[in-house]
């Protein structure tokens, strides 16, 4: 083995992470402090050390970036290496994609200047300029979650895993980015077996009224999963 012979190149983790602030898909994202793209959004990531997994990487470069801990939470949605994607030298991403409820108080270090969350459609829609190729793992990571929400209880990464009929439908609104019939939202996931009552109910809201019931995501979900409504041309 010769390793004269093999191109040089570096691995590096990015991190996608997405929480619902209000009734909006949020990402997070650093503002880079050092070129290439200094103060450009960029995802939080950075290079992989010779003695850590790319789990280890991840976690450790969202928490030094961002002050966020979501190691238990992280996985590999993806892999980025075209040409020339980073400026500096031919350099391979790992993508990683984690839910949270709330990602708690940002503290930007290392080679960020700050944190901050940012709506999803304004990212995708183009209104925030990323570094690098990052526009792309975004939308990847979104279709990742988009997808996921349909055939596992992701749904409660974003809420717990007790939540009410209204907070439920705000996060499959929020993810798929589409206005979901109330009446036959609850329909669907009631008679299908897909959720079920946990025989509590919510607190009462600020204008008062009978409290809303709280369910749990039932065993029949991974058998019938909620469908994303198709767009229309």
């Amino acid at each position: 083995y010769d390793a004269g012979q093999y191109p040089q190149f570096a691995v590096t983790v990015d991190v996608v992470i997405l929480t619902i602030v209000g009734d909006e898909l949020q990402v997070l994202l650093v503002r880079r402090r050092d070129d290439p793209y200094k103060g450009m959004w960029a995802l939080p990531g950075g290079f992989k050390r010779p003695d850590e997994t790319l789990a280890e990487a991840a976690a450790r470069e969202l928490h030094e970036e961002t002050g966020v801990q979501a190691a238990t939470l992280l996985s590999e949605f993806g892999a980025y290496g075209d040409p020339g994607r980073d400026p500096r030298m031919n350099v391979v991403s790992i993508g990683f994609l984690a839910v949270v409820r709330d990602v708690g108080d940002l503290g930007a270090g290392t080679d960020a200047e700050s944190a901050s969350l940012f709506p999803v459609a304004e990212v995708l829609g183009g209104e925030v300029e990323l570094a690098f190729d990052h526009d792309k793992i975004v939308r990847d990571a979104v279709d990742r979650a988009r997808r996921d929400l349909e055939t596992t209880s992701l749904a409660t990464a974003f809420i717990g895993p007790t939540f009410t009929l209204r907070n439920l439908r705000n996060v499959f609104e929020a993810v798929w980015e589409t206005e979901l019939d109330a009446a036959n939202f609850h329909r669907t996931v009631t008679r299908a077996g897909l959720v079920k009552p946990t025989g509590m109910r919510a607190a009462p809201g600020p204008s008062g009224g009978k409290p809303a019931e709280e369910f749990e995501f039932g065993d029949d979900w991974q058998a019938a999963p909620m469908r994303r409504p198709r767009q229309s041309d």
